[in-house]
């Protein structure tokens, strides 16, 4: 089932033309045309994109017309600091639509020097075949991309850690995120000084899960069994819980873990009631907020660095519903382990937390869909 664009000016459905080296989408009644911003980015000059990007995720600009994917309104940017002309782009597809004419304005990158000078049309003729060429890559997964520019971002990923690319601005600060990473690594860290005890006395027993009034339902949110466990939850906490803050509102972002987190250690302890190890983490929370991303920002492309000893590595780059797909396969497979004694990770918390997300987004999808659009 192929996907239909539309033109965010004569909302008519817009023509795939395929070429011999590609495919591009456009408006037979206004001549306007739809290109993926990594498909710009590799066409045309770092000077001509960057400054681009730059203003649509600052939210330098105004409310312009939906977009031809996702029919979401737009943010109408200067296409640079000194250019007269105004594209659309669409910060969560990276979609860039621009109008007749309003594409030549954009410098195509260099031909190799062996080549002769072309005049200026050719050139222009030329980056447009390229987009053409790789249109398709914007429609799937890309699997030979570029490096991010965040040099953290780079370290993350040579640690095995997905990362955002081009993440969608914020129009609030997320300090809910903030504060609840800060209060989980103080807490964690200070309980690393007497784990066992610490553990043993504030972490969730099955078997004793109302004891101290049921207290431990919320100590053992804050404690982690070691570093790696710790480092882990922060990253996907800080990485992606600040867009469903954004989106959400810091209320309903903190409900959502919170209730999340209930259930997930419900899963727990349904799956061996009289169990006597203690559970402590906030994964149950966190499935939560991974799930609502993935569910509402699912074109997002996250990347991951496939890499073989210190001399093979490959960028990947896969949409987030893809990622979300193999992310809860993965949860089941644990879960059996879980079940069958072979695994210590409550792969069931994570599910229990998982279907809160799904939960909350069916009911929330739709509560701030302005938030997204409006310039900070």
């Amino acid at each position: 089932m192929e996907t239909e664009f539309f033109c965010p000016r004569c909302n008519l459905s817009l023509k795939e033309v395929r070429m011999s080296h590609g495919v591009f989408w456009t408006c037979d009644k206004c001549g306007g045309r739809a290109v993926g911003l990594e498909l710009l980015r590799r066409t045309f000059t770092p000077e001509s994109i960057n400054p681009l990007w730059r203003h649509t995720i600052s939210g330098e600009g105004k409310v312009g017309p939906r977009c031809p994917s996702c029919r979401r309104p737009m943010i109408d940017v200067a296409l640079s600091e000194n250019a007269a002309v105004n594209v659309d782009v669409c910060r969560l597809c990276h979609f860039v639509w621009f109008d007749t004419h309003e594409v030549e304005t954009l410098v195509p990158r260099p031909l190799p020097a062996a080549f002769p000078e072309m005049p200026q049309a050719t050139r222009e003729a030329i980056a447009m075949l390229k987009v053409q060429e790789l249109a398709e890559q914007a429609r799937g997964s890309d699997f030979d991309s570029a490096p991010p520019d965040e040099q953290w971002k780079q370290v993350a990923a040579w640690l095995g850690m997905p990362i955002e690319f081009d993440a969608a601005p914020r129009e609030r600060r997320p300090w809910a995120t903030w504060l609840l990473c800060l209060l989980i690594i103080g807490a964690s860290t200070f309980a690393f000084t007497q784990l066992h005890e610490i553990v043993s006395r504030f972490g969730l027993i099955p078997a004793q899960a109302t004891r101290d009034d049921g207290v431990t339902f919320l100590t053992s949110f804050f404690l982690h069994a070691g570093i790696l466990h710790l480092v882990g939850n922060i990253y996907f906490l800080f990485v992606f819980g600040d867009d469903v803050e954004n989106f959400l509102s810091p209320f309903r972002y903190l409900a959502l873990i919170a209730f999340a987190a209930l259930i997930g250690d419900l899963a727990h302890i349904a799956a061996d009631p009289s169990s006597q190890i203690p559970c402590v983490g906030a994964s149950g929370g966190i499935a939560a907020v991974i799930t609502f991303y993935a569910l509402n920002f699912p074109e997002v492309k996250l990347g991951f660095l496939l890499r073989y000893g210190w001399w093979w590595f490959r960028w990947i780059r896969l949409r987030a519903w893809f990622v979300f797909v193999l992310w809860i396969l993965f949860q089941a497979v644990g879960a059996w382990e879980q079940v069958a004694g072979i695994s210590a990770v409550s792969s069931l918390a994570h599910i229990g937390g998982a279907v809160v997300g799904f939960v909350a987004w069916v009911f929330w999808r739709k509560g701030n869909r302005t938030a997204e659009i409006s310039p900070s």
